[in-house]
């Protein structure tokens, strides 16, 4: 290798600078010997070295620098000419990819943000011009629409998710960077133990065991709907959560796999009366079709009024169970299996009802104080014997 160190001197300020330089002689392809001396871009020894060995192997097959910075500038041209506009490829992403690896609610809510916000703000510009500039200013102008931050960054999903398909495509050939805007914990609602048993004492018939089921299993309202007799055993006290449905159509559950979850006494007793033979559905219509969101709002709502308490979901009655476990002492990791929560940190939202943990945490101070004040009794003691 030829690269070496050269120094220069500033004929105004008289400083010296040391930098790298290649100089080597190459026979070209069309005979002639020739020097080159050239300096490199990366000043290092291992970078001028590197640069060496390029230029050497471009020289030999008859390439020149300008040739191959041409045929860059010109991919870059026709990568640049190909790229689709926002509006144009928003219907791509949603038929190609979104409808074969996501369920039906994830494609219609990215449908839906794509529709109403990012096309209509973003559209007109190539994928490769949306930049951490744009981005920034999309969530500025989302704020002043009076957006909540959590539901701009799940705009910002979408998009980041769309511009990350397009480069894995060969469309863009970078992925900006994206900044979340900081969401504060988001609260919950749940039923008290006294007024979970206030609201099974008042409401009737099968209305009765759906809540009850809600409330003691834990499903989810699409779960609950899907679930078949097929997938629950009374015998063994147990349930498999396989399905859930969403807008009349019946796929996986949310966490894309089944869970088993455990009945309580109360539970099994309640599901062996409603026994039925109407249909494969534990909770059906007359005719054995599947119940709708719609049909079973009004019943929770009637039960809740009746039972003298504030109107509540059925999502609530999930939020319930997760917090009864967890004030009743059951560990975290338990009641993230139960409730199917593939990252626990979902779960952790729970953690601070565990009145029992945070009180035998505090009482550790006192065991010590109370431990350490006995042994000095003791010593104290024995000092005072001999």
């Amino acid at each position: 290798m030829s690269a070496r160190q050269q120094r220069r001197r500033d004929p105004t300020t008289g400083k010296e600078t040391m930098f790298w330089i290649t100089d080597f002689t190459v026979k070209i392809p069309s005979g002639e010997r020739k020097r080159f001396r050239e300096v490199p871009k990366i000043q290092t020894r291992r970078g001028a070295e590197n640069y060496e060995r390029q230029r050497i192997a471009e020289l030999l097959s008859g390439r020149s620098k300008e040739d191959e910075e041409q045929k860059e500038q010109t991919r870059a041209e026709a990568t640049k000419a190909a790229c689709p506009s926002v509006a144009s490829f928003a219907k791509t992403f949603i038929e190609t990819y979104a409808v074969p690896n996501n369920k039906p609610s994830e494609v219609q809510s990215k449908r839906m943000i794509l529709d109403l916000h990012l096309v209509p703000a973003l559209g007109n510009s190539r994928l490769d011009e949306v930049g951490s500039g744009e981005i920034e200013r999309y969530k500025a102008e989302k704020l002043r629409d009076g957006l909540s931050p959590k539901t701009i960054n799940n705009h910002l999903i979408v998009l980041r998710r769309m511009l990350a398909v397009a480069e894995e495509w060969g469309l863009t050939d970078r992925t900006p960077r994206v900044r979340w805007l900081k969401v504060p914990d988001s609260e919950f609602d749940f039923l008290m133990f006294e007024e979970s048993n206030q609201l099974l004492a008042t409401a009737e018939g099968e209305w009765r065991t759906m809540i009850l089921v809600a409330a003691k299993v834990g499903l989810r309202q699409g779960e609950l709907l899907a679930l078949r007799w097929r997938d629950v055993n009374l015998g063994a006290g147990k349930v498999i959560v396989r399905h859930s449905v969403w807008a009349g159509i019946v796929g996986t559950t949310k966490g894309w796999r089944a869970r088993e979850v455990e009945l309580s006494p109360e539970t099994v007793a309640a599901l062996k009366a409603h026994r039925h033979l109407r249909g494969e559905f534990v909770f059906c219509n007359d005719d054995g079709s599947m119940l709708t969101k719609n049909q079973c709002r009004r019943p929770l709502y009637d039960a809740c009024t009746k039972a003298g308490l504030r109107k509540i979901g059925w999502h609530v009655l999930r939020h319930t169970f997760a917090s009864h476990l967890v004030m009743r002492g059951a560990p975290i990791k338990v009641v993230q299996e139960l409730l199917g929560h593939r990252d626990i940190t979902t779960t952790m939202r729970y953690a601070h009802l565990s009145s029992e943990s945070r009180r035998d945490a505090v009482a550790l101070l006192d065991t010590d104080a109370s431990r350490e004040a006995t042994i000095r009794q003791q010593n104290l003691a024995s000092l005072t014997t001999s």
